[in-house]
């Protein structure tokens, strides 16, 4: 089933060279999730030809402008377009302070639910949970609050066998008992153990949105074996001390926290607007973790 990132924005601070702030679109099966909202996101989505009246959850890293600032348009976008379904948000405190400021100025009350989750900043917590899906924080190191975020996969059942329980006979009533792990005894007495009767289902899939943060080394035991990781590289090595000043990482550091916390793949993004050419940040960060992947907006990159 899908899990799937497609990416709307990938400069920082500013957008440059048809780069855009910061903004992710995540399917997962059937749902539908925005990670950041920089200013433009909802051109972005237009752009894509994405159906984004079918996103449910938006989850926001945090209060500097390049990561929320298309927020507001966003949510009155869907008023305007006569939403009626829930939407979620999750961000800090402040973020609906000022949502509802502006709402309380403009005089508007959305057509819809606007549901809001009070994210801490300074721990990491569930944020969601589901029989499908679990979104938990990790604490970045930001020169403001600055939360990532991990999409995990809930463990599938196990896969029935399904021509050996014919053989047997079982019944389709103990299908249930013997997806959750249970042995079955026939009418005969014999006892058949469930590895017989079903397979291995497909590993979890996890996918970590690692916004803002200086080099962080214990950020890599909170995602540790990760799928797909995206890490902010802002700069290349040769500016390290002007990423440190600024609290970012370079494409170096990414590249070594995917390598101590043994992820799948990398994505790099959030890049400075003094690179008008990308090839040189993959090129640092792959000299570490040569799994390492561009996050060049409109490219849809598979969690698997």
């Amino acid at each position: 089933m899908g899990f799937e990132v497609t990416i709307l924005g990938s400069s920082s601070a500013t957008p440059v060279y048809d780069r855009h702030p910061t903004s992710q679109y995540l399917i997962f099966r059937d749902r539908h999730f925005l990670i950041d909202c920089g200013e433009g996101t909802q051109m972005q989505l237009l752009k894509y030809k994405i159906r984004y009246h079918r996103i449910s959850h938006i989850f926001i890293s945090h209060l500097h402008g390049d990561h929320y600032l298309g927020l507001m348009g966003l949510l009155s976008t869907f008023h305007l377009q006569g939403r009626n379904t829930d939407l979620h948000l999750f961000g800090q405190q402040e973020l609906m302070d000022m949502l509802e400021m502006h709402f309380r100025i403009g005089q508007t009350k959305l057509r819809y639910n606007l549901i809001f989750h009070p994210t801490r900043h300074y721990t990491p917590e569930i944020i969601l949970e589901d029989e499908e899906i679990s979104v938990r924080t990790v604490v970045l190191d930001h020169r403001i609050p600055c939360t990532g975020f991990v999409f995990e996969e809930k463990p599938r059942p196990r896969k029935l066998r399904i021509e050996k329980l014919n053989e047997l006979g079982v019944p389709i009533s103990a299908y249930p008992r013997i997806k959750s792990g249970a042995d079955f005894t026939t009418t005969r007495g014999l006892n058949v153990s469930n590895a017989e009767l079903t397979e291995e289902p497909q590993p979890v899939r996890r996918y970590a949105f690692c916004s803002d943060s200086a080099y962080l080394p214990g950020l890599a035991e909170d995602i540790r074996g990760i799928d797909l990781l995206y890490h902010e590289a802002t700069f290349m090595d040769d500016h390290s001390e002007r990423a440190a000043a600024t609290f970012h990482s370079t494409a170096k550091q990414a590249a070594k926290i995917a390598d101590q916390a043994q992820v799948g793949r990398l994505l790099i993004g959030h890049f400075s607007a003094r690179y008008k050419q990308l090839d040189g940040l993959l090129d640092e960060a792959k000299s570490v973790f040569p799994n390492t992947e561009l996050a060049i907006e409109g490219s849809c990159f598979r969690v698997e």
